[in-house]
């Protein structure tokens, strides 16, 4: 069994896949039902996982909505997740007896960050998606830089959803190499 420090190490932000190696719907699931035992703000669990199979007929058209760069780096891959949450859930409380003109609950944010609770849960479910495909021995990669309105226009996102990122599920085609870690003592500030 794979220690939990090996399982940290072994995940790397991956740019080269292997389309002879296929990743299963199961193992999809797999790695959604973890990201759903991270915690969330007032366990609002907004996270929502918009999954394409490298099989998919929408895969071609999803890939068009990323830079040719990141086109070109997962070629081959076995799935694509684009994350998304909830806007104005998680972070907010609901304003008794408050509707907009379409009947739908007012809320407000609880602090400052407002929809920022939502990204920062959905960063947990995330983080716990990637240590789960880890330990499946499947590879990942978060990309950040895409086209969210073709995205939410091509998969037919809902308008309450903010589109994160879109996550790259398959297996490496070669090693990629462990970058230089900040030491504990560059980030930690004790009082």
């Amino acid at each position: 069994m794979t220690s939990f420090d090996e399982l940290t190490q072994r995940r790397r932000s991956v740019r080269d896949y292997d389309a002879t190696q296929k990743v299963s719907r199961e193992e999809i699931e797999q790695l959604v039902e973890c990201a759903l035992e991270a915690p969330t703000w007032k366990n609002s669990e907004t996270g929502r996982y918009h999954v394409v199979m490298a099989d998919s007929p929408k895969m071609a058209g999803l890939l068009k909505c990323l830079p040719q760069r990141n086109q070109e780096r997962v070629a081959g891959c076995g799935a694509l997740i684009v994350t998304t949450f909830v806007k104005d859930r998680s972070g907010f409380h609901r304003v008794e007896d408050a509707t907009d003109e379409q009947g739908n609950a007012l809320s407000e944010p609880d602090n400052e960050l407002g929809n920022g609770w939502g990204c920062y849960d959905l960063g947990l479910q995330s983080a716990y998606l990637l240590l789960k495909a880890a330990d499946l021995g499947l590879d990942t990669l978060v990309l950040g830089l895409r086209d969210a309105d073709a995205i939410r226009q091509h998969l037919s996102i809902a308008e309450n959803e903010i589109i994160v990122s879109v996550l790259v599920v398959g297996h490496r085609k070669s090693e990629p190499q462990r970058p230089r870690r900040k030491e504990v003592a560059e980030v930690s500030i004790f009082q």
